[in-house]
């Protein structure tokens, strides 16, 4: 069951930061967690579904293109239908 929650908040993160560029700071206000059931962070990373890039002196966390083959391959487009489970 916590591997579905955390696939879907997965997929809520990634959704999130497609809308546009975030700093890491930000990122780490609204996704970090304490709890070990909700990596949610940790399993972004460890999949390899983003890219934290310095610019400017400020790190900049961006949507890489497999975490957006990920998305387009579980979310519905303009907001039709519903989400596939993540494959």
């Amino acid at each position: 069951m916590a591997d579905i929650v955390v696939d879907a908040l997965i997929l809520d993160l990634l959704d999130w930061l497609a809308t546009r560029d975030r700093s890491y700071e930000e990122v780490m206000e609204a996704w970090r967690t304490s709890c070990p059931k909700l990596p949610v962070w940790e399993e972004v990373n460890e999949r390899g579904l983003l890219k934290i890039e310095d610019t400017d002196g400020c790190s900049i966390v961006r949507v890489n293109a497999a975490g957006r083959a990920l998305l387009e391959g579980n979310r519905p487009r303009h907001g039709h239908g519903q989400s596939r489970s993540m494959k």
